[in-house]
């Protein structure tokens, strides 16, 4: 029986230290939003890229152009990622589904087609 909570155990803290794991947050039980993710604080502004679904999902992927894959999952309505690297190569599913954030700037992506992809390039 302990051979299998370790194995369970070592698995779980495997996956949550793979890039891209660790940087999704989920809102709380109530639904709200922690304090330092509301619009307008340094997740966006600070941030050379912030992607926040408010639809109801949407595939994310984000890489390094020639480099890591900073996260490829499927985002659900509240949660958010904000990466900081120079160059980003970025395919939003479903872009009505979420609002983008580049160089704190929005970017509206809400028209585009299924599978939309851009480049973004920290200031």
């Amino acid at each position: 029986m302990l051979l299998v909570i370790l194995v369970v155990l070592g698995g779980y803290f495997f996956y949550r230290s793979l890039p891209g794991n660790s940087e999704v947050l989920v809102p709380n039980q109530s639904g709200a939003q922690p304090e330092s993710s509301s619009p307008g604080t340094a997740a966006e502004d600070f941030k050379a890229l912030h992607i926040r679904v408010v639809g109801e999902a949407s595939d994310v992927l984000v890489r390094v152009p020639g480099g890591d894959v900073l996260i490829d999952t499927t985002m659900t309505k509240g949660e958010y990622v904000s990466y900081d690297e120079p160059r980003m190569d970025v395919t939003l599913g479903t872009p009505s589904a979420v609002e983008v954030h580049v160089n704190g700037e929005p970017k509206d992506v809400s028209q585009e087609e299924p599978g939309y992809t851009f480049t973004v390039e920290a200031e």
